[in-house]
This record gives structure tokens, sequence and C-alpha cells, in this order.
């Protein structure tokens, strides 16, 4: 029997609410919490108190993300994307990453050891090799994989000239990013563009250079939290993440907030 324009109106308007129910949750899910995990080398991992005041970038890339964008950082001392995955590394992260998060991965520092078989890619073959595991873990777990250069140590030449360290191992990243259309962030060409326009002088405020040590590879605070500020303007850049999803990206980050367990 056809509805009267009456019982027509009163099932229009009954569905009105459901509606608007859909609309609201697909907004609740699209904001729900999606971590950021990390696998990566001593340059990103998170320091104890006894190796204050070395610090990773990545325990200050969370002051520059949405508190619904919160990071999980595997990365440890001394790895590479190797030894990562042999140490059974890769699968934890593999086992608690969901649908909706992102997995950024920056190795090449522990890569590039070629006395220690535990640890050695070579650029073209194993590193990328390697590199595939991680981003088909992700993908199949219906997470974003995203790869990141490694970032540039403090080296620079006679001339002051900030110098490149990782040989071909950022270039083949590179090209693995276009054969595999995951996002890449080019943190190896900012931090040397970064470290080039401070100086071999201004440079050294950055680095873990300390009373009793000359380091040029590990960060100190202002360095971990410049190079954590060039992460997560380049997941911006990339729209790996929106702009709702960061942060303070033009705001001076206090050393105080940096912490050491």
């Amino acid at each position: 029997m056809p509805l009267t324009r009456r019982q027509a109106t009163a099932a229009a308007l009954a569905a009105v609410p459901l509606a608007f129910g859909a609309a609201g949750h697909a907004r609740a899910a699209e904001r729900r919490s999606r971590t950021l995990y990390i696998a990566g080398d001593s340059t990103a991992a998170q320091k104890s108190a006894r190796l204050a005041p070395e610090t990773g970038w990545g325990m200050a890339l969370p002051f520059f993300l949405h508190k619904d964008r919160p990071v999980a950082n595997h990365a440890v001392n001394g790895r590479s994307s190797k030894s990562f995955v042999d140490e059974g590394r890769l699968d934890a992260i593999l086992g608690v990453i969901q649908p909706g998060d992102f997995l950024l991965v920056q190795f090449a520092h522990n890569d590039e050891k070629a006395e220690d078989p535990t640890r050695y890619t070579e650029p073209w073959t194993t590193f990328q090799d390697y590199l595939r595991l991680y981003i088909d873990g992700a993908r199949a777990r219906g997470a974003r994989p995203v790869l990141a250069t490694p970032v540039e140590r403090r080296r620079f030449d006679a001339e002051g000239n900030a110098v490149t360290s990782h040989g071909e191992y950022p270039a083949a990243m590179r090209a693995l990013a276009v054969e595999e259309d995951v996002a890449l962030l080019d943190i190896e060409a900012l931090s040397l563009a970064l470290w080039q326009r401070l100086g071999v002088e201004e440079t050294k405020k950055y680095f873990n250079w300390t009373a009793t040590e000359q380091d040029n590879t590990h960060f100190n605070p202002p360095g971990a939290i410049e190079v954590a500020r060039l992460v997560a303007g380049e997941l911006l850049h990339r729209r790996v993440l929106a702009r709702r999803d960061v942060c303070r990206l033009d705001a001076e980050i206090p050393e105080s907030w940096i912490t050491w367990p």
C-alpha cells in the first residue's frame, strides 16, 4: 500500500538522526588514535638517563604531533635494517600495529658497516630487500609504511662545506620509494642543508659534544628537537599527515621537555 504524505514525512524525519549519527561515527573513526611506529637506529632511539644528554630525534617527535597521533619509538642503538629484522624487532611491531597506523623506517648508519656481517647490507640489493619487509609487513596489516633517508652526520670539508656520509644508501632508498610507491621523507637532504646553514661551529651545539666526548653522529636535546621538526614537517609536506595532525612546527621547544627514563 502506498505511504500517505504524513507517513512518508514521518519516515524521513526518523531517518535523519541515523544519517547524522553515521556521519558522526565516520568523523570519530577518522580522528581515532593512529599510532606512528618508528623502526630505526640510535639517531632516533629513546635514550636512558645514563646516556644523557644524548637524545634521539624520536624522543622529540611527539612535541610536534597532535595527541591523536601518538609515537611508539621502537628504534634501538646499533641496529641496521637487517639486524632489526633478525632480532625479531620488526615482528614485534607487526604484532601490534593496527590498520590506519604508520610505520616510519629510517636506517643506513649501521647498514654501512661492511666489517660486521650481522648488520651490513649492500645499498642496491640487500638494503632494499630488507626495507621491503617493512613495507610489505605494514601494508599487510593495513598500516602505512613511510621511508626516511638517514639523518646526516656532522661532517665538513676543509672549505667548511657540509658533506654527505651515507654513500649510496639514501639514493637506494629514494629509488625504492618510487618503485614501491611509498612516501619518502628526505631527512638526509634536509639535515645536510641545515648543517650547512648552521656552519662548522654552530652545529656543535646540536650534536652530543660534551667535556669528554666529541660525537658527530648523535644529538643533544636541541639537535634532536630540530631533526624531529624536520621529520614532522616532511610528514606534513608529503601528505602522510594532515595539518591538524601536527603542531608547533614554528615554535621554540624547551629543552626541558626532553626526559631520559
